[in-house]
C-alpha cells in the first residue's frame, strides 16, 4: 500500500465515516495513541484550535521552585495531637469548655476538654515541638516550616477539601493543581503535568474533583494514578499488534483532524484527543516512571516498601519523586477514603496513621535531598481542616475549621520555621492567622506566578485562583 496522503485520498475523508473506521480497527483509542508514538513526538496539544497546550510557559517572575509534590492527609488530621503542643489543654481535660468553645459541625456535640495522650519534645536545632508519633520527620524541622495558624470556611470533608483545593467550598473551580499547569504546561510531553497519585485501596472523599480542572479545559485536569504494580494507568497497555500499518494509522489521525476541525469549540474533543496521543507516548515514559522495582534495595527500604504497614503510602511517596525527577509539574498524593477523621479512638487511629506514613514521608525527603531535587521542589502537607480540641463522645475529635496545622519544605522554604499561633487550647489561631488564599498566594508566588496575572475568562470575568486582593505572602516562611 502507497503512503497515506490527504490531499490525494480526500474522497476516503468524505466517504467513510469515524464510526466506520473504528470498527475496522479495533481498538480506537489505542489506534489513536499509536499514531503519535509512530509517527513521532509532535503533540496534539500544540495544535488544538483553542491554544490550550501543556507546553512549557515561562512564569512571570524568577521561581523559588518548578515542582510540587502535595501530600493531602484527607479527613484532616489533628493539630493538638500531632503539631501544636498545648499544656493548658491538658491541664483542663475532663472539664467543660465555655460557651465561646462550641463544635461547629453540631454545638451540641461539645464536649469536655481532650488533652492530647501524646508527649511532645523538642526536635533538631531549632527546638520545633512535634509529638512522639513523628520521630522520623522530626529529623527532617531544620528543613521544614511549620504553620500552626491555618483557617478554613468550611466544617464538612466534601466542602473543606474544595476550599482547600480550589479557593472556594462552591463545586466547580479548577483546583490549583490545573491552575499551576495551565500557567507553566510541563517540561515533560510524554507524562502528564499534573497526576493524582491514588491508594491502592480506593478514592479520597469526594472522588475526582479532588483533582478536577473544573470549568478549565479538561487537558488541565490531574491523571489519576493508583500505586499498585499492576496497570498503575489502566487500559495504557496497546492491544494493536506492534507490526501494525502506518498508514492505516496516520488515516485515522487525518479523519480525527477532520472531525476536530468542524467542532472548534468542543473542549472534551480537544482533551480526549490529546489524552489519547499523550497515552502512546506514555506507554514508554510512565511505565519506567511507575516501575517501583528499578529502585534498589536499600531505596525501597527507605520508604518502608519492606514493611506491610508502611507499604501502601511509602510507594506512593516514591511514586511522587519518580515522577518529579521525570518532570511532571505538580503531584498529588492521596489516601483512600478520610483516614484522619477520627471521630473516636482518636489515639489510636493517629498511631496507627503516624506508623504508616511517617516513614514513608521522610524517605521522601531524604531521596529529594540526595537526588539533587531538593532545592527546586516544594513539598506540602496538610488536610482540609484540624480536629477540636474538645472530645465528640468519649475518645474522639470532630472536625474543625478555626485553626490547624500545614508544613512545607523544599525550594523557597525557610527550615526551622514556626509561624502563627494558635489560642491557649488550640481552638482558634490568633497569631499570623494563614488563610487558604494566603498559602495559595504563597504557592503561586514560589512558582513565580503574579496572582493578578495568572487568570482564566469564565462566566463573563478574569477568574483567579484565590480571587482576593491582594494575597498575603507568608514572607517569613520564605527565603
Amino acid at each position: 500500500m502507497d503512503s497515506f496522503d490527504p490531499n490525494t485520498h480526500q474522497e476516503i475523508l468524505e466517504s467513510v465515516t469515524r464510526r466506520d473506521l473504528f470498527s475496522g480497527l479495533g481498538s480506537s483509542a489505542v489506534a489513536l495513541a499509536l499514531t503519535s508514538l509512530l509517527g513521532g513526538a509532535a503533540s496534539a496539544q500544540a495544535q488544538t484550535p483553542q491554544g490550550y497546550t501543556l507546553l512549557p510557559r515561562r512564569p512571570h517572575f524568577t521561581p523559588k521552585i518548578k515542582r510540587v509534590i502535595y501530600l493531602f492527609q484527607n479527613g484532616g488530621a489533628s493539630q493538638v495531637d500531632l503539631f501544636d503542643p498545648k499544656p493548658e489543654l491538658r491541664k483542663q481535660d475532663g472539664k467543660r469548655p465555655g460557651k465561646d468553645f462550641v463544635n461547629d459541625v453540631d454545638v451540641k456535640k461539645t464536649g469536655a476538654w481532650l488533652g492530647s495522650p501524646f508527649q511532645f519534645q523538642r526536635f533538631g536545632k531549632c527546638g520545633m515541638e512535634l509529638a512522639e508519633l513523628l520521630p522520623e520527620l522530626g529529623k527532617h524541622v531544620d528543613e521544614i516550616a511549620l504553620i500552626r495558624s491555618m483557617v478554613s470556611e468550611h466544617e464538612n470533608h466534601e466542602q473543606a477539601c474544595g476550599h482547600m483545593h480550589t479557593g472556594s467550598p462552591i463545586p466547580g473551580r479548577p483546583t490549583f493543581g490545573s491552575w499551576i499547569t495551565y500557567a507553566l504546561g510541563t517540561e515533560n510531553q510524554n507524562l502528564p503535568a499534573y497526576v493524582a497519585l491514588l491508594s491502592a485501596s480506593g478514592l479520597p472523599v469526594d472522588g475526582v474533583r479532588n483533582w478536577s480542572s473544573g470549568w478549565m479545559p479538561p487537558v488541565y485536569q490531574g491523571m489519576a494514578v493508583r500505586s499498585v504494580d499492576s496497570d498503575p494507568i489502566l487500559n495504557l497497555q496497546s492491544r494493536i499488534p506492534a507490526d501494525a500499518s502506518r498508514e492505516r494509522l496516520n488515516l485515522l489521525q487525518t479523519l480525527n483532524r477532520e472531525h476536530q476541525k468542524q467542532r472548534q469549540d468542543n473542549l472534551e474533543l480537544d482533551a480526549r484527543i490529546s489524552n489519547f496521543e499523550l497515552a502512546a507516548r506514555m506507554q514508554l515514559a510512565a511505565t519506567d516512571a511507575l516501575d517501583l522495582k528499578k529502585e534498589s534495595a536499600s531505596t525501597r527500604k527507605m520508604y518502608g516498601l519492606d514493611s506491610p504497614q508502611t507499604e501502601n503510602y511509602g510507594r506512593q511517596c516514591l511514586m511522587a519523586r519518580r515522577l518529579v525527577e521525570r518532570g511532571v509539574r505538580f503531584v498529588q498524593v492521596m489516601m483512600a477514603g478520610q483516614p484522619w477523621d477520627t471521630h473516636s479512638d482518636n489515639a489510636n487511629q493517629l498511631r496507627s496513621l503516624t506508623r504508616a506514613t511517617d516513614l514513608p514521608v521522610s524517605g521522601l525527603l531524604t531521596d529529594l535531598k540526595q537526588r539533587g531535587l531538593w532545592d527546586d521542589t516544594l513539598v506540602i502537607w496538610t488536610g482540609e481542616f484540624g480536629r477540636t480540641p474538645f472530645s465528640e463522645g468519649k475518645d474522639g475529635r470532630d472536625h474543625h475549621k478555626r485553626g490547624f496545622s500545614l508544613w512545607m519544605a523544599g525550594g523557597g522554604i525557610r527550615g526551622g520555621t514556626t509561624y502563627g499561633a494558635t489560642d491557649e487550647f488550640g481552638y482558634s489561631a490568633v497569631e499570623n492567622i494563614v488563610t487558604v488564599a494566603d498559602f495559595h498566594g504563597t504557592l503561586l508566588h514560589l512558582l513565580g506566578l503574579d496572582y493578578r496575572r495568572l487568570s482564566f475568562h469564565f462566566d463573563s470575568r478574569d477568574q483567579r485562583l484565590t480571587d482576593v486582593n491582594p494575597v498575603k505572602i507568608v514572607h517569613p516562611v520564605l527565603l
